[in-house]
């Protein structure tokens, strides 16, 4: 498993700094956009095209993120009350599920990106396709992340076998 976590560890580390910097940068936008518009009668038209770019990561990035993290949307409650065993089943399908979702995410969002390749988004000049690359980027991060928990639950598996007691694996 340790293969996966260096390399997850540096993607982490990486996917937080780009989310906190186009946090911070969609905050300035925002902002600088409500003081041009109110203040100076003069928006801006290219405050909304970057802050969808920029919602698009936070939200994409945000969610692989959280993955990592294990704080992504679950049925705590009901797993919580289940054996052990079958807390390690429900883990396991919750990322076989969210590997299945990256995958799907992956191939409909390069689909989208290689139809609007050649299209541009209004102000920005820059290609459409740049709003589907962005979830391409974070389905592979969250197929790593969860391969990263189901690796994890095997050799807490192997480790119960070994030594006869269950640790869930963070």
């Amino acid at each position: 498993m340790s293969f996966l976590k260096r390399p997850n560890d540096f993607l982490f580390r990486v996917l937080a700094v780009v989310a906190s910097l186009s946090l911070a940068a969609l905050c300035l936008l925002v902002i600088y956009g409500v003081v041009m518009r109110y203040v100076f009668s003069d928006a801006p038209d290219f405050v909304e095209p970057i802050a969808l770019l920029l919602v698009i990561v936070i939200a994409m990035f945000g969610a692989a993120l959280k993955v990592r993290e294990g704080g992504h949307i679950g049925l705590d409650s009901l797993v919580k009350k289940l054996p052990p065993k079958g807390q390690t089943i429900a883990t396991a399908i919750q990322h076989i599920c969210l590997i299945v979702f990256a995958v799907a995410v992956f191939f409909g969002c390069m689909e989208m990106a290689q139809t609007t390749l050649h299209d541009r988004i209004p102000i920005l000049g820059l290609p459409e396709a740049l709003r589907y690359f962005i979830p391409v980027v974070a389905s592979v991060c969250i197929a790593m992340f969860s391969l990263e928990h189901l690796l994890g639950l095997f050799a807490q598996k192997q480790k119960l076998n070994d030594h006869g007691t269950y640790h869930p694996y963070p």
